[in-house]
């Protein structure tokens, strides 16, 4: 362990019993300290439970950690990912044309202007009506099928964005792999002008070719022929090759390269299906916002810095304060697939056992992430957030202007927003809890029984991030922050934020279940699921 975290682990020690709202009493501009505004965000982290010293300290520990290098590392194409051998350069996809020839180089360039050229195309004949299905109607929806990281970037973004919504064509995603997820999906829509947009970068995964091959049939069941399918379909994948086999005009594959990695991806061509939901120009506006934050996060001093700050606190809190969980509760109902995305994007990232060299991480990494949309969670899980032992830092997100007419709603959800984080950090003592009853003319006697069943130690750390509205160039910013918290949390924790193998043994594991399924061998699998197995074959 270097100087840096034995320092932060005796900071640890002062401050675990520290009272956050003390920290307020002692310094009466303490929230003009602790909050910065850039790439129309802006960062209140003063409820958090630190002070100058953590912070300088925290700061002091990423230069010792090369931040500043490896961030340019990532930026001018070195391969980061050391598992995989790969570029880690979605965010080259959001920078200008300039930038993109000098990382990419000429060729690779040329082939990322000539995708958006392509997209453009594509997503202006759709709305124009221009593109058609096998009975020469234009096609009024879009099903997009994927998994993982070529859904949920596109899916939350599209949720988030609903505002901005062109009317001429609805979107889909088919993600599940279920049965009756298909046939929901599905039972809505007219074959004769449904587009369908496959996202897989192999093109081999199970759940995303099983739903595109269930989908190819529907079309096919409907009086499609096979010829006319070449204009039902459009690929966004890494082995265009493949896609072909599957049926797919070559015209209609838009490439994904091995140097953006899934979770990271809606910048690419895997953003086409949100692109034509929203339109192209909204979908650039959305890359010049995460592009904003790009400039922000190399540029600003680390003391200064959004992205590095909230990576720095869910550090601290989670590696030397040791709170295991973080609670996200985005106060917009349109961002209420925010906090899912958030989950893979932080865990799948960042939830590993070693570090780049193969060694035991020293420090404790990747919290357990989980939230839902304001004011639900406050009738959910909130209760246990104000009143069990269990400690769990909070990261509150809300607009300070909606975009529907209730503007009385809107007054009451930013309030429960705001009160929600006072409340976590205040709480209610004993003796609090006990006048209040008594001021309500309980007797001294019923007072003192229940007293103790609405006090709230309080103490809970949180961040708010607040936005005057949710717009395509703010969403971007939004989704951009996260990804580079992640980055810059796998950069002090010595991880590779980007591969993924746990997520590889659960494929390699339902190849094998799948295999028995059709007679093969079992004796590799536990007797448990042998059980399992067989109770399945026999129900069929």
């Amino acid at each position: 362990m270097n100087t840096m975290e034995s320092i932060l682990k005796y900071l640890a020690l002062q401050f675990a019993g520290q009272s956050i709202h003390s920290h307020f009493e002692t310094d009466l501009k303490r929230f003009d300290k602790y909050s910065i505004s850039a790439s129309q965000l802006f960062f209140d982290y003063s409820k958090q439970n630190l002070n100058v010293e953590v912070i300088s300290t925290l700061v002091a520990w990423a230069g010792e950690c090369q931040l500043s290098e490896q961030t340019n590392s990532m930026y001018s194409g070195v391969k980061i990912n050391n598992t995989e051998k790969r570029a880690v350069l979605h965010t080259v996809l959001r920078a200008p044309a300039n930038i993109q020839k000098q990382v990419l180089g000429e060729k690779l360039a040329d082939e990322v202007a000539q995708t958006d050229a392509r997209m453009i195309e594509l997503v202006t004949a759709l709305h124009a009506g221009e593109l058609t299905g096998f009975t020469g109607k234009a096609f009024s929806d879009v099903i997009a099928i994927g998994i993982g990281g070529s859904y949920y970037g596109p899916k939350v973004c599209d949720e988030a964005l609903k505002p901005y919504r062109q009317a001429s064509v609805r979107v889909h995603y088919l993600a599940n792999v279920d049965g009756i997820t298909v046939t929901n999906k599905l039972q809505g829509l007219d074959p004769e002008t449904t587009l369908v947009v496959v996202v897989s970068k192999t093109f081999v995964t199970q759940e995303t070719m099983l739903n595109a091959l269930a989908v190819k049939q529907w079309l096919l069941e409907s009086g499609c022929s096979e010829g006319d399918l070449l204009g039902h379909f459009i690929a966004v994948t890494a082995a265009s090759g493949i896609a072909e086999d599957f049926g797919i005009a070559k015209r209609n594959i838009l490439p994904m390269w091995d140097w953006v990695g899934g979770r990271f991806s809606l910048w690419s061509a895997v953003g086409f299906p949100l692109a034509c939901d929203i339109g192209m120009e909204n979908f650039k506006l959305l890359r010049e916002g995460a592009y904003e934050m790009d400039c922000h996060f190399v540029d600003a001093p680390f003391s200064e810095n959004i992205p590095v700050l909230l990576a720095l606190i869910g550090i601290w809190n989670r590696s030397f304060l040791g709170y295991e969980s973080l609670a996200v509760l985005p106060y917009d109902h349109s961002l209420r697939y925010l906090p899912g995305y958030l989950q893979q994007l932080d865990m799948e990232s960042n939830g590993k056992r070693v570090d780049i060299n193969g060694e035991v991480l020293k420090l404790a990494a990747a919290p357990i992430v989980f939230g839902q949309e304001g004011t639900n969670g406050q009738h959910a899980f909130m209760q246990m957030m104000h009143q069990s032992h269990t400690t769990i830092p909070t990261e509150f997100l809300v607009p300070m202007q909606g975009h529907s007419k209730y503007t009385e709603h809107h007054k009451v959800l930013v309030a429960n927003c705001f009160a929600q984080s006072e409340a976590l950090m205040q709480g209610k003592t004993l003796q609090q809890a006990f006048q209040e009853l008594i001021d309500g003319g309980m007797a001294d006697d019923e007072a003192k029984a229940l007293a103790p069943h609405k006090v709230m130690s309080g103490n809970v750390p949180s961040s708010t991030i607040t936005f005057d509205k949710l717009t395509p160039k703010v969403m971007g910013s939004l989704m951009a922050l996260y990804e580079h918290k992640i980055f810059v949390q796998g950069v002090m924790w010595n991880l590779n934020s980007f591969d993924q193998w746990g997520v590889e043994l659960g494929k390699q594991l339902g190849s094998a279940v799948l295999s028995v399924f059709e007679g093969g061998d079992d004796s590799k699998l536990s007797a448990s699921s042998q059980g399992l197995i067989k109770r399945f074959m026999d129900s069929e």
